[in-house]
């Protein structure tokens, strides 16, 4: 599908993990970053969709580092914080390398490094055609960046919430577990909570419930993907309010 065709979805909210970005022993691997950046730059560049990216911070620290230590949660939140700068910023190099007109916004203040997240501005280098990659979380402790892309998903008025995943398909229960387990394409809100799949922390998903912000589980590592999706290809899972319709 070229520029121009109708596009079942205009903006989107990408939700990227560190894991992305290298394993927690390689810290930022460079080739895996091109590999992201790649992707999202053919998706942007055939389609003309919006994009804005959410990144964690996986492959260089996690929370649980400092189990069992004395160190301050909020400190260790921080250091997380931070680590999302530092990923976004190797993906803003590689895309801007291939050609993409990017742009850092962080929710914490970093002037020399990037922009401040500020909303409308958000809006408006996406409506110019950059891509917004979205740094430090939500900007306080305590709140995972699930919560961060749910946040600024509904904030940027995105039509969906897409969450890279390392998965094909999400299952009503543990296919390793149970033989009879069966794939979900589509769910209501209500009907995941029940079953208790783990599409994402309860404060993001409670968030985007609230909201009727439909997310998107699917399989980032199959590179195609995601330009399926954004063409209007039943990719992965959808959770939404309707999803028969």
């Amino acid at each position: 599908m070229s520029k121009g065709t109708s596009l079942p979805y205009k903006r989107v909210l990408l939700k990227l993990s560190g894991r992305v970005f290298g394993t927690e022993k390689q810290g930022l691997d460079f080739n895996e970053v091109c590999k992201v950046a790649s992707i999202i730059k053919n998706v942007h560049r055939k389609t003309g969709v919006q994009i804005a990216i959410v990144i964690g911070a996986g492959n260089l620290f996690r929370g649980r580092y400092v189990d069992g230590t004395k160190i301050d949660h909020v400190v260790a939140d921080q250091i997380g914080m931070l680590g999302t700068v530092m990923n976004a910023l190797a993906l803003q190099e590689e895309m801007e390398r291939l050609g993409n007109s990017t742009r850092v916004m962080s929710s914490i203040s970093i002037p020399t490094v990037c922009e401040l997240f500020i909303r409308r501005r958000a809006l408006r280098h996406m409506e110019k055609g950059r891509i917004v990659i979205l740094a430090g979380g939500t900007g306080n402790p305590y709140f995972t960046t699930d919560s961060a892309a749910a946040l600024r998903a509904i904030e940027l008025k995105c039509a969906v919430l897409l969450k890279a995943s390392d998965i094909d398909d999400i299952y009503d229960k543990d296919p390793k577990k149970f033989p009879d387990a069966k794939k979900i394409g589509k769910v209501d809100y209500q009907t995941a909570l029940e079953k208790g799949l783990k599409v994402m922390d309860s404060t993001a998903f409670a968030l985007c419930q609230s909201r009727k912000m439909p997310i998107i589980i699917f399989n980032f590592e199959r590179r195609e993907n995601l330009e399926k999706i954004i063409e209007g290809e039943s990719i992965g899972t959808l959770i939404s309010d309707n999803p028969t319709t």
